[in-house]
């Protein structure tokens, strides 16, 4: 090839060096050296979780369980008593292929022994399989027994990752 780029003149070099670099990318890439697209995938997230209290710090319950349903794996909640009506809460699940984080708001309501809550969560950051995991708008629901301040929650709703 480089007898003819010498022979043929300095237009026909800057075409062979073309061709050469489209061959070397083309070889690259069928070799896995170019980024790929990756398509979402979208799974409809069903958990439910039994907890119980860790610590507690002024109006913040620490909670850990066992999460099971769609995903499953150990789940690390953090409750917020902001006011006599609304919780925030944040949200960790780890399975064995990664872990799911995020945080939402509820309302909460005292009936007697139980307190219940009810609002929504968005998934914000993702690990490992969920690296790419994103959703908002999930269904938050669940109680807290007064006595022990131990929790059940179920979230639910569409996920993408």
């Amino acid at each position: 090839m480089g007898e003819v780029i010498r022979r043929t003149g300095r237009g026909t070099c800057v075409a062979a060096l073309g061709m050469l670099c489209c061959a070397l990318f083309a070889g690259a890439a069928s070799a896995g050296g170019a980024p790929r697209a990756h398509s979402a995938r979208t799974m409809s997230l069903k958990e439910s979780g039994r907890l119980r209290l860790t610590s507690k710090h002024g109006f913040t319950l620490n909670e850990q369980g066992t999460a099971s349903g769609t995903i499953g794996g150990t789940i690390f909640i953090h409750l917020h008593l902001v006011s006599s009506s609304r919780v925030t809460a944040e949200v960790n699940i780890y399975t064995h292929g990664g872990s799911l984080s995020g945080g939402g708001s509820s309302s909460y309501q005292v009936r007697g022994a139980v307190a219940a809550f009810s609002g929504t969560l968005a998934v914000t950051r993702g690990t490992g399989s969920y690296s790419r995991a994103r959703a908002s708008g999930l269904r938050f629901t669940g109680s807290i027994q007064r006595r022990n301040d131990s929790v059940t929650v179920q979230l639910s709703g569409p996920l993408s990752f």
